[in-house]
């Protein structure tokens, strides 16, 4: 096994999604777009990829951009749809930065004519 598969086959997302104190109180938007997301479809074991968004007003915290770049690299063996993906991405992000706004978008690649994309917005929950 190469370095980088052992560190995405290893990677706990509790413990290695690092995060950092915010250091301005201020409201401003972090913007990320992570254009090579890549799961397994949990029905037929085909590969997805998308473009993930993730655009966040932070209050205390913000996400250090190398461990957010593996977290979303560890998904690529992984047996998951698109909804849950996307869902879980929202979830850890919202309990470990609690920020002020979040939003996630995953923009799926079309396969077999279908287009998908999940949009999870807090201003709009």
């Amino acid at each position: 096994m190469k370095y980088g598969e052992e560190i995405l086959s290893k990677f706990d997302v509790e413990k290695d999604l690092e995060i950092w104190p915010n250091e301005y109180k201020r409201d401003y938007l972090i913007k990320m777009t992570l254009p090579e997301f890549a799961s397994l479809c949990p029905r037929s074991g085909y590969p997805d990829f998308a473009t993930i968004y993730i655009e966040y007003t932070p209050k205390d915290y913000v996400v250090e951009l190398k461990a957010i770049k593996l977290y979303i690299n560890s998904f690529r063996d992984r047996h998951i749809s698109h909804e849950n993906a996307a869902n879980e991405i929202y979830e850890v992000l919202e309990r470990k930065l609690q920020p002020k706004y979040l939003k996630l978008t995953a923009d799926y690649n079309p396969r077999g004519n279908v287009h998908t994309v999940v949009e999870i917005d807090s201003s709009k929950l």
